[in-house]
């Protein structure tokens, strides 16, 4: 039997037959790939179209266009990526090819250039007809400016050049050309020639749409979209646009062969069609970057040869009116630190204004010794006491401090560099777009040592001036967040350990409590760590840094930077009276702080019915806030028309899929898309909140889910899924999907099941009492109903989940079969442990975060052993699942190790799985599809008296790794 025979054999087994009495059928595993999600949505700037991309979990998705006035739409298959042109006229996207055919290719094992390719698609929305256009690697449209379109086309091989269309020869301009002696320059060659339109099958490269460009050179196609005109410039290896469009970047990169090519940098004119010459000659050119309006252009160059033990790169710049870019910094510029230079790293930046271009410096590093033989040396880490970071931290993150880079600026008009910031000062944020006179910089060295076991560090900021670099301290360690106010004219941070909110004036350097007469907690309400209460944020700035708008944990609060005038209330008391949480929508994504007497959309969210909607609110208005739409369902940020009011949002709840809506009223919106109709064919199911009294006297709430065929007159198995929190997410769809080893929780309701997600709060010190008190309660309330099955209970829980899991088979024999994915067994061995994914030590997780104990081990070495299931295994009765994955990064997975050959030695019923090199929560599809059915073989044996699969029952030995799933079932 082949394997993919044996697979879908073993699948069938899964699948029983569906009575004639039921209505509709369960969900089974067949049903992932197809169920559908709105992938990338985008709406013009006039508000008349919308873009989006319906997108299955696995195979083609299909690009939908539409109009929001007419609702006339049309649809391309595989289509992706939209960008909707400035003025609303076309929409440019990819079109991807068949997911057959790439996972054909790559079952052959195709090479990256013989893999299946992308074509690009040109709808014009006047009429709804698209031009294809194949071997596409990339494509741009400018930012701001209109009928513009770049893209770069793979050169074809000359066996399938003959084959393209016969099309109208656009104007070719080759690398031989210069100035204004390329106009009417055309190719000889019409095989040869670059067609600008008709329908072409579709190709697909590795490049996505809009990206850099492909290092590997082809012909960059400058197409003005209202004219149909085209210029065609041959061996482009990169390109950059213009935010109004006006001039595009070029780096020609002709080949080698070819002894009459002109390699070089190209400044594109797109107005007269011509270009100039910046950099002549053979070189490495990054990092291009225009000014906001195209008259300036700043990049990276490097002469040096690719055999160079040491490479030098220049800050090239270039203005109107040029003859061609000069280098105006290089590691001898005056203003460099010595032994530094232009980091190849940091990518130049012009402010607003244009006066002053920053980019990236660093020291030079040392040359490779070509001396040394590889094979003759010691590999070896030397972790010392003294180290900054745990030498697992400095690995983890050696490319990014082997590319850190640190920001100078240059001034054009006065031909000079300042240096901003160094190796003590690594972080730094400009104000005003570039254009304020003082930028914040922060650091944590010398502060770092203590991250091991707090897991945050005292910071310093200080007010840097771009003009000189000369720093003034504004303050000096403390645990907090600093930010810098759109104009730069305060600092504003907030002190963990002092809980308020503070603002340094740069003019004076005056320090101001801003927050201390805000009668209402600003900081976290219902913090149950043993940590210092995080804020619950800032709104934004008011223009010229006029105000600063603070949250509390429902409503808003207008703060005065100078502190002339006391705080004010904007949303009158309405959030916190009603218990909704109030959020401001940002709807402008250039929008840097607000304006008088706005109208802001505030997100919503009701504490005790978990409704979801928005209200509006206008600033400096005594009005409480006024209601747009509140319900049962969860929306999504809208995004808003730039030119017209407009919105696009989803919106959905447990029953109806995340559809996309859009129109003028919110409340009112057109339902845009259809998905996922054959869930209408399923068993589906419904969330409600359940409230019951915890064993220490609190009262909690959980979610509960029931089958949608539910019978009272039936009994109910129950599975528990918890992590913390849960029951904000009432209104939230949960597609049936191979999940990362959390509860596919739609799935199993549809097969008859009952879920409850209890909500948990803790205690520090007693984290897995406080799981007991919480999920032991809840399920013996829910078990009072006639209609649950109390002698086939189960928990499962993943991670934070996963230990809680793990905790309570020691606690209980409640439960009949339990499931536990990367649980902490052992909090003495897991404490010093390390994070892998981030290097970190977990010693912060335990005296200050999630695992909640409070204490060090040396301090409380009995809340460790308490909380701790290994040393609790003989009082174990439930069969448990663990998942651990060799390759977790976040819980070691040596800890389900230890619990299982524990467990194993008791004679406990215990399986481990292990998913070879995948990650903490499972990363690969094959592998969640994989865990998904043992989740339900497992369950289903244990609660619903199902025969055990072979996995279960006898194991498979490693030989038959590959071979054999287990996944058949015994007689």
């Amino acid at each position: 039997m082949t394997r993919s025979v044996k697979w879908l054999v073993s699948l069938s087994v899964l699948l029983p037959a569906i009575t004639h009495a039921q209505s509709k059928k369960p969900l089974d595993h067949s049903v992932y790939d197809g169920w559908q999600s709105i992938g990338v949505k985008t709406i013009s700037n006039n508000g008349v179209w919308t873009a989006y991309t319906v997108t299955p979990q696995e195979g083609d998705a299909t690009l939908v266009v539409r109009n929001l006035q007419n609702g006339r739409e049309v649809s391309v298959p595989r289509g992706a990526s939209p960008v909707i042109t400035e003025d609303a006229r076309f929409v440019v996207f990819t079109i991807k090819p068949f997911f057959k055919d790439v996972r054909q290719a790559r079952i052959k094992k195709k090479k990256p250039d013989e893999m299946p390719k992308d074509s690009m698609g040109i709808l014009s929305l006047n009429d709804l007809g698209i031009t294809k256009i194949p071997l596409v690697k990339s494509f741009k449209t400018p930012e701001k400016g209109n009928g513009l379109l770049a893209y770069l086309i793979e050169r074809p091989k000359p066996d399938t050049a003959a084959k393209r269309p016969k099309r109208p020869i656009p104007r070719i301009i080759d690398a031989t050309d210069e100035g204004e002696d390329n106009r009417g320059k055309f190719l000889a060659d019409e095989g040869e020639a670059l067609v600008s339109g008709g329908q072409f099958p579709a190709d697909a490269d590795n490049d996505k749409p809009g990206g850099p460009g492909s290092a590997d050179p082809g012909d960059l196609v400058i197409r003005n979209l209202r004219t149909g005109e085209e210029d065609t410039i041959r061996s482009v290896s990169s390109y950059t646009l213009s935010e109004p469009g006006n001039k595009i970047a070029l780096v020609i990169h002709p080949p080698k062969k070819d002894s009459l090519a002109k390699a070089g940098v190209w400044l594109w004119d797109v107005a007269k069609r011509t270009a100039d010459t910046l950099s002549r000659g053979h070189g490495v050119f990054i990092h291009f970057a225009f000014d906001e309006k195209g008259t300036q252009l700043a990049y990276l160059g490097s002469r040096d040869s690719a055999k160079a033990l040491q490479k030098f790169h220049a800050l090239y710049y270039f203005r109107n009116g040029q003859d061609s870019a000069t280098i105006t910094v290089s590691k001898s510029t005056a203003g460099m630190p010595s032994g530094w230079s232009v980091s190849e790293n940091g990518t130049p930046r012009f402010s607003k204004n244009g006066e002053k271009l920053f980019f990236g410096t660093a020291p030079i590093p040392e040359p490779k010794d070509t001396n040394i033989v590889d094979f003759e040396v010691a590999k070896v880490d030397i972790w010392h006491y003294k180290d900054d970071f745990l030498q697992t931290m400095q690995l983890k993150s050696l490319n990014r401090d082997l590319n850190m880079n640190y920001t100078a600026v240059y001034y054009p008009r006065q031909q000079r560099m300042v240096q901003l910031n160094d190796e003590q000062l690594e972080r730094l944020s400009t104000a005003d777009e570039g254009n304020a006179l003082y930028a914040l910089g922060i650091t944590d060295v010398h502060q770092r040592i203590a991250l091991q076991w707090t897991g945050s560090t005292l910071k310093s900021a200080y007010l840097v001036n771009t003009q000189t670099g000369a720093r003034k301290l504004v303050k000096a360690d403390i645990d907090g967040i600093f930010s810098i106010s759109p104009q730069g004219r305060y600092i504003l941070w907030f002190d963990m350990k002092a809980g308020n909110w503070n603002s340094y004036e740069t003019a004076t350097g005056i320090t101001r409590n801003i927050s201390s007469n805000i009668p209402i907690q600003l900081t976290d309400e219902e913090i149950d760590m043993p940590d210092d209460p995080r804020p619950y944020g800032a709104a934004g700035w008011l223009e010229n840094d006029r105000y600063v708008y603070l949250y509390d944990r429902y409503d808003i609060w207008q703060a005065d930077p100078s502190g002339k005038e006391p705080p004010v209330m904007i949303t009158k008391g309405f959030g916190r009276e009603t218990k909704t949480v109030l959020r401001n929508v940002r709807l402008d994504k250039e929008e840097r702080f607000l304006k008088l007497k706005q109208t802001l959309l505030l997100s919503a969210q009701n504490d005790s019915s978990r409704f979801g909607g928005f209200y509006t609110v206008k600033l400096n208005d005594k009005k409480a806030p006024r209601q747009v739409v509140m319900g049962p369902y969860t929306y999504t940020q809208p995004d808003k028309a730039k030119d017209a009011d407009v919105y696009i949002f989803q919106r959905h709840n447990y029953v109806e899929s995340p559809d996309l809506f859009g129109g003028r009223d919110i409340a009112t919106a057109t339902r845009l898309s259809r998905l996922n109709p054959q869930q209408a064919n399923y068993n589906w199911g419904t969330a409600e909140l359940f409230t019951w009294d915890t064993y220490n006297g609190k009262t909690t709430q959980g979610i509960l889910y029931k089958p949608e065929d539910f019978d009272p007159n039936k009994k109910y198995p129950v599975i528990m899924y918890f992590y913390e929190r849960l029951t904000d997410g009432l209104y939230t769809y949960q597609p049936p999907a191979p999940t990362p080893s959390r509860l596919n929780i739609s799935f199993f309701v549809s097969r008859g099941y009952v879920v409850l997600a209890p909500d948990i709060r803790y205690e520090t010190g007693h984290p897995g009492k406080s799981a007991y008190d919480y999920v032991v309660s809840g399920a013996e309330a829910l078990a009072k109903n006639p209609w649950i099955d109390r002698s086939n209970m189960a928990i499962q829980g993943q991670s934070w989940g996963g230990y809680q899991v793990a905790y309570l088979i020691t606690a209980t024999p409640l439960f009949k079969a339990a499931w536990a994915g990367a649980p902490v067994a052992n909090m003495t061995s897991a404490y010093g442990g390390i994070r892998w994914e981030s290097g970190m030590n977990r010693q912060f997780q335990y005296e200050h975060t999630q695992s909640r104990i409070g204490a060090t081990l040396w301090d409380k070495p009995e809340l460790y052993i308490e909380n701790s299931p290994l040393f609790h295994l003989p009082k174990v009765t439930t069969p448990i699942v663990l998942m651990h994955n060799d390759a977790d990064g976040a819980v070691p997975w040596y800890q389900s190790i230890e619990m299982f050959t524990g467990l194993r030695r008791l004679g406990k019923p215990v399986w481990l799985l292990n998913y070879n090199n995948d990650a903490h929560n499972l990363m690969q599809r094959t592998n969640r599809k994989d865990i998904q059915i043992r989740q339900q073989q497992f369950f289903d044996h244990y609660l619903k008296g199902a025969p055990a699969p072979v996995w279960l029952s006898k194991g498979v030995p490693a030989t038959e790794k590959g071979k054999n799933w287990g996944f058949d079932l015994e007689d």
